[in-house]
C-alpha cells in the first residue's frame, strides 16, 4: 500500500508539471511503445520479457513488477529531485531504485548506467513487430550511458532488507560477504542467456521447444559456458533432450551406447549444479531411461511424452 501511495504521488506531480502540448508537436505517442522505448535504455537479466509483458501498464507499474529482472550491479540511482524523501513512507518499503526510475520523466543524472545497454531481445523483437504494424520505422533513443566518476560521491547503499528479492530467473546466490569481481563473473556465468538452437537436427530442436513450461522455446540457453537444450525457469531445471532411436539397437549395443554418453551428461550435471540449478534428461523411451539410471541413479531421467 505504501508503494502504491508513492506511485500515485509520482503520477500526480508529473501531471502537475506537465505542459500542454503545442499545436507544432506530434500526436501523442502510444504509450506501450514508449515503455518499450525507455526500456530499451536499461539493462535487463531477462532480455526484457518482462517489461514486454508488462508494457501496456503504466510506466511505474512496469518499474515495479520488473525492478527484480534489471541488472542492479550496473544501475546507480540517485534522488536529484528529493522526490523520493518526499514520499519517504513508499520509498522505505521497496527501495530508492523503484522510486527514482518510477518517475513518469527521469531527471538527467537521476539514472546512471555503467557500460553499453544492448537492448534485451525481447524488447528488439517487440520493437521490431511495432514498426512492422505501423509499416514505417519508429525512431528509438540510443541508450545513454557512462561511467560513474571516481570524484562522485556514492548513493547510500539499500539493506538487504530494503532491496526487492528478485522473481524467478534463475538461481538465488546468498552474499558471503562483499560480492568481489570474480564472484559478479560467476553470477554472470550462471545467468541464462537464450542463444540461437544449434542446426542439424531439426527433430531434436522441435522435441526440446515443446518441453513444457519451457521458458525459452525456439531457443537454446547458454549457462556456464554450455548450451543446453531447454530451461524451466519455474523449477530452475536445465535441460538436455536425447532423441536418439535407442530401441532399435540391440540389448548389448544399448549399454554401450548408454556408457559412451554417460560421461557428458554427468559433465553437463556438475555445469548445471554448480550455478544452483536442477539437471534433468529427457529420452524417448523407458529402455533408455532404464539404462541411464542403471549406470547412474543419481541422475533424473524423464521420458518425453510430448514427443
Amino acid at each position: 500500500m505504501r508503494f502504491r501511495a508513492c506511485i500515485a504521488l509520482l503520477l500526480f506531480v508529473s501531471a502537475c508539471a506537465t505542459s500542454a502540448p503545442s499545436p507544432r508537436e506530434p500526436a501523442v505517442r502510444d504509450p506501450r511503445l514508449a515503455n518499450l522505448q525507455q526500456a530499451a535504455t536499461l539493462p535487463w537479466m531477462d532480455g526484457g520479457r518482462c517489461a514486454v509483458r508488462e508494457a501496456s501498464e503504466s510506466w511505474p507499474v512496469l518499474v515495479e513488477r520488473c525492478f527484480h529482472a534489471l541488472d542492479h550491479d550496473r544501475i546507480e540511482f540517485h534522488d536529484i529531485t528529493g522526490r523520493c524523501a518526499v514520499a519517504s513512507a513508499g520509498a522505505a518499503a521497496v527501495g530508492l531504485g523503484v522510486c527514482v526510475l518510477a518517475a513518469p520523466e527521469i531527471v538527467v543524472g537521476a539514472v546512471i548506467v555503467t557500460g553499453v545497454v544492448a537492448v534485451g531481445f525481447a524488447i528488439k523483437e517487440a520493437l521490431d513487430a511495432y514498426e512492422l504494424s505501423r509499416g514505417r520505422p519508429e525512431v528509438r533513443p540510443a541508450p545513454e550511458t557512462r561511467p560513474v566518476p571516481e570524484t562522485e560521491p556514492a548513493p547510500q547503499e539499500l539493506s538487504q532488507k530494503q532491496r526487492p528479492k528478485p522473481g524467478p530467473k534463475g538461481p538465488d546466490f546468498p552474499p558471503l560477504g562483499p560480492i568481489e569481481t570474480s564472484e559478479r563473473e560467476r553470477r554472470r556465468k550462471c545467468d541464462p542467456f537464450p542463444v540461437p538452437h544449434r542446426g542439424g537436427d531439426d527433430d531434436h530442436n522441435k522435441c526440446a521447444d515443446k518441453m513444457p513450461n519451457n521458458s525459452f522455446p525456439g531457443w537454446d540457453v547458454f549457462v556456464n559456458g554450455k548450451n543446453f537444450d531447454a530451461l524451466q525457469l519455474a523449477t530452475h531445471t536445465l535441460w538436455e533432450v536425447k532423441t536418439d532411436d535407442f530401441d532399435i539397437h540391440s540389448l548389448h549395443s544399448q549399454k554401450f551406447f548408454a556408457k559412451v554418453k554417460l560421461p557428458e551428461i554427468q559433465r553437463e550435471k556438475r555445469l548445471a549444479e554448480a550455478c544452483g540449478y536442477n539437471f534433468a534428461v529427457g529420452v524417448r523411451s523407458d529402455a533408455h531411461k532404464a539404462a541411464l539410471l542403471e549406470l547412474d541413479p543419481e541422475l533424473t531421467i524423464v521420458v518425453m511424452d510430448w514427443c
